[in-house]
C-alpha cells in the first residue's frame, strides 16, 4: 500500500479553521493509503516558550507565569470547540496541563540558575510540539481518523547536541521498524511531535529552529514513505520573496540541489536539511497549502528540469556581516584559511559563503549579524602573529550588506549565464562586493549592500521570469 508522510507547519495547525482543512486532507488521504502525520507547534507558540525562558532568566516571574496562561487558553480554546464533551476530551486537557505545568517547573528553574542552558532551552521549546500533537491526535479521532499522538523522542534517537542535533539513523531505524511501522500496518495514523528527538537516555533535544520540516523528511525515510508532503500557508516555492516583488509565481518542480540552494540562501518555504533524508531513497517532496489544497504546489525531486530561461529563482538573506582578511604576506603561507575557518568555527557561527580572489592575497566570507564580532575577535586571536609581521593586514568587518542568491538547474553548462546577471547589476548601478558559485553550478550568489536589495531582487525576477515568458 502506498505511504505518504504529510508535515503540517505552525499555522496548518494554528487555527481552528486551519486544522479543519487539516482533518479533511487527512480523511481523504487516509481512505486509500498509510498516512504518517508529523505536526509543528501552533503559530507563535514557539516564539511565547522561547520568551518565557528570557523573563525567566531575568527573574520575571509574573512574565512567564502569564505567557504559561496564554499557552493553556490557545489550546484550551480549540479543544473545547473542536472536541465534544466526553473522555478523550478530559484526558487530553489533564495530559495538556501537565505539560503546561512541566512549563513552569523550568521556567522556576531557570530563575533560580539565572541561566539557561541549551538542554534546557530544548526541554522547554520541545513543549509546543508535545502539546499540539495529542490535541490534532485527538480532534482526528473526533473526525473518525484512527489516529494516535506520538512523541518522537522515542523513536527519533539523537545526538546530544541540544539545540541542533543530528540523528542516529541506525538507532531511530530500528525503534521505527519496530514499533511504529506495525502501528501503520494496523490502519493507524501516527501523529508525531515534528521538531524534536531525544538521545539515548530519553533527554529531549531539537533539530534547531525550523527543524518540523526536517522532521517530516526523515520520518518520510525511516517509514520508506513514497512521498512527502509539506503542508504550510504558501501555494509552494515561489520564484522570489512576494513581499519584495509581487509578481512573484508558483515553481511547478525543483530539483533538490535547486531547493537545497534556495532553502539555504534565504527561502523560507523549507528547511535547509529537508531534502538530505530523502535524495538516496528519491523520495518526492510537495510543498503544497493548507489554505488552497485543491492547487498542485511545487513537486520537488531528483531530476534536473532546466527552464526555459535558466534562472528560476532569486532569494535573498538579510543580517550578515562579511570578514575579509587581507595582505601582500599571505601570498603562498599556507593555512591562513584553514585557521580563519577553525576560528570561526570554533567561536560557535557557521559560514555562509566564501569568495577568494586568485592570487591568495584576500578572501572573504560571511556570518551572521549577531556572531560577526565575536568572531572577528577569534580570527584576529588566531591570526595574531601574522598580523604583528604585517603578513596579514588586519580583519576588516563589513555590515549592512545581503546575500543574493540566483539558482537554475540550466546554469550548468550554459555560458553567459553570470555575465547577464552582473549585467544587470550594472544596469541598475548596484555595487557587488564579492561573488560565489557552487560547486552544483545550479546558483551563483554574490554580495551586495543591503540598501540595494529591493531594486536588486526586481531586476533579477525581471530576468527570470521575462526568459520563462512570464
Amino acid at each position: 500500500m502506498n505511504t505518504v508522510t504529510m508535515k503540517f507547519g505552525g499555522t496548518s495547525v494554528g487555527s481552528e479553521g486551519a486544522i479543519r482543512n487539516l482533518v479533511g486532507i487527512i480523511q481523504e488521504a487516509s481512505t486509500h493509503q498509510r498516512v504518517v502525520v508529523v505536526v509543528s507547534a501552533m503559530s507563535g507558540v514557539t516564539d511565547m516558550l522561547i520568551e518565557s525562558v528570557r523573563m525567566a532568566a531575568k527573574g520575571d516571574k509574573w512574565e512567564y507565569t502569564n505567557l504559561s496562561a496564554k499557552l493553556k487558553d490557545k489550546h484550551e480554546t480549540v479543544i473545547n470547540h473542536m472536541i465534544k464533551p466526553g473522555k478523550d476530551r478530559e484526558q487530553l486537557l489533564v495530559a495538556i496541563h501537565k505539560l503546561l505545568a512541566q512549563h513552569i517547573e523550568l521556567c522556576q528553574a531557570i530563575q533560580v540558575l539565572g541561566d539557561v542552558t541549551p538542554r534546557i532551552m530544548d526541554a522547554v521549546v520541545s513543549l509546543g510540539e508535545r502539546l499540539s500533537s495529542p490535541m490534532i491526535a485527538a480532534i482526528l479521532r473526533q473526525n473518525g481518523v484512527n489516529a494516535q499522538a506520538i512523541d518522537a523522542s522515542k523513536f527519533l534517537i539523537t545526538d546530544d547536541t541540544f539545540q541542533s542535533a543530528h540523528p542516529n539513523w541506525d538507532a531511530s531505524q530500528a525503534n521505527v521498524d519496530a514499533n511504529l511501522v506495525p502501528l501503520l500496518d494496523n490502519g493507524v495514523v501516527p501523529v508525531i511531535t515534528g521538531f524534536i528527538g531525544g538521545t539515548r537516555d530519553g533527554v529531549y533535544t531539537t533539530l534547531g529552529r525550523g527543524g518540523s520540516d526536517f522532521s517530516g523528511a526523515i520520518f518520510a525515510a525511516l517509514v520508506k514513505s513514497d512521498e512527502v508532503i509539506i503542508w504550510t500557508d504558501v501555494d509552494g516555492v515561489m520564484t522570489t520573496d512576494p513581499r519584495i516583488d509581487p509578481r512573484a509565481k508558483v515553481l511547478p518542480y525543483l530539483s533538490y540541489t535547486e531547493v537545497g540552494e534556495m532553502a539555504f540562501y534565504g527561502a523560507k518555504v523549507l528547511h535547509p536539511k529537508t531534502v538530505q533524508p530523502v535524495i538516496n531513497l528519491g523520495i518526492p517532496i510537495y510543498v503544497r497549502n493548507t489554505f488552497n489544497p485543491t492547487h498542485p504546489g511545487t513537486r520537488i525531486g531528483k531530476e534536473q528540469h532546466p527552464s526555459e530561461g535558466i534562472i528560476k529563482a532569486v532569494t535573498s538573506i538579510r543580517n550578515i556581516s562579511m570578514l575579509t582578511v587581507s595582505g601582500s604576506g599571505m601570498l603562498g603561507v599556507p593555512g591562513i584559511a584553514g585557521r580563519a575557518f577553525l576560528a570561526t568555527a570554533k567561536a560557535g557561527a557557521s559560514i555562509l559563503m566564501i569568495s577568494q580572489a586568485s592570487s591568495e592575497q584576500s578572501f572573504c566570507y560571511t556570518v551572521t549579524d549577531n556572531q560577526a564580532d565575536v568572531v572577528k575577535q577569534a580570527v584576529e586571536m588566531e591570526l595574531a602573529q601574522e598580523i604583528a609581521q604585517n603578513n596579514v593586514d588586519g580583519i576588516t568587518l563589513t555590515k549592512d550588506i545581503v546575500i543574493l542568491t540566483v539558482v537554475g538547474a540550466g546554469m550548468r553548462g550554459t555560458p553567459g549565464v553570470a555575465g547577464r546577471v552582473f549585467t544587470v547589476m550594472g544596469n541598475n548601478t548596484i555595487n557587488v562586493l564579492a561573488i560565489a558559485q557552487g560547486s552544483s553550478e545550479c546558483s551563483i550568489s554574490f554580495i551586495i549592500p543591503e540598501s540595494d536589495i529591493k531594486r536588486a531582487v526586481i531586476a533579477l525576477h525581471e530576468l527570470a521570469l521575462s526568459a520563462n515568458g512570464h
